[in-house]
């Protein structure tokens, strides 16, 4: 199925499903995908099929597209809700990504300071000290969890590294002592003649396990909604989403759901 990718610095705005207006800013080469993760779900495509032979955007490029967008919505009357990174893999992948945060923070500041900061991660380099530290300081830390189960995780997220585990993650998450939001991904259907779907009552009990043990500020629970690069994958029901989310609102979590 046909899939696509970011080919600027900063895209959008556009309306988020989990967060408003959004303004995106795309970390990663124009051209194609660069991800620790190659999820069968994902809108970019599958790593192998999206190759870059381009660089990074550099530090000092991001802040000025940055601050000429801000600029421009502003004369416009259009002020977002949130300035998300997300684009074309995983962000935290930058070099930079500690620097750009911080002037991202600065420009935020000075043009639009009701804007909110997210970082939209796949969890997988939360290792590094340095990622962290910054994760812990922008306004919406968004980090996946998909499942608990390590060979759903490889069927799903597929990890580039062989020793991301999910013992390895939850301790990474919990970590923030709470300061985290939590990004989960309900799917059904099959992958390779096997079943790849994340909502029986094994996966949901764990998930809600984990829930309790990280102790996330808020819950985001969402389904394919784009096109996925690998087919067979479906929907799950708005019903079975919203009991998904009632599970969790019973613990005491604030969950929003998109589907």
């Amino acid at each position: 199925m046909k899939t696509s990718i970011f080919d600027s610095i900063v895209f959008g705005p556009i309306q988020s499903r989990r967060l408003g207006v959004s303004l995106g800013i795309n970390l990663l080469p124009a051209d194609g995908k660069l991800c620790s993760f190659d999820c069968i779900y994902c809108e970019c495509g599958l790593n192998e099929e999206r190759r870059t032979k381009s660089r990074m955007p550099v530090r000092s490029d991001v802040k000025k597209a940055l601050e000429q967008k801000l600029v421009a919505l502003k004369e416009e009357g259009i002020t977002p809700d949130v300035i998300t990174f997300a684009g074309n893999g995983e962000p935290t992948l930058h070099p930079d990504f500690g620097g750009i945060i911080d002037d991202t923070m600065e420009v935020r500041n000075r043009l639009c300071p009701a804007a909110r900061i997210a970082v939209l991660s796949n969890s997988t380099t939360l290792h590094k000290p340095e990622v962290f530290a910054v994760l812990n300081k922008v306004d919406d830390n968004i980090m996946k969890l998909d499942s608990v189960s390590d060979s759903r995780i490889r069927q799903l997220n597929a990890p580039v590294s062989p020793s991301f585990t999910f013992d390895n993650l939850l301790r990474q998450l919990t970590a923030f002592n709470g300061n985290v939001i939590i990004q989960t991904m309900f799917l059904k259907g099959e992958c390779r003649g096997e079943n790849v779907g994340n909502t029986t009552e094994e996966e949901i009990t764990g998930w809600l396990e984990a829930l309790r043990q990280i102790r996330p500020k808020q819950v985001m629970i969402y389904t394919i909604d784009r096109n996925t690069p690998v087919e067979g994958l479906l929907k799950v029901s708005p019903a079975e989403m919203e009991s998904i989310a009632g599970r969790a609102r019973d613990l005491g979590f604030r969950v929003s759901v998109s589907g």
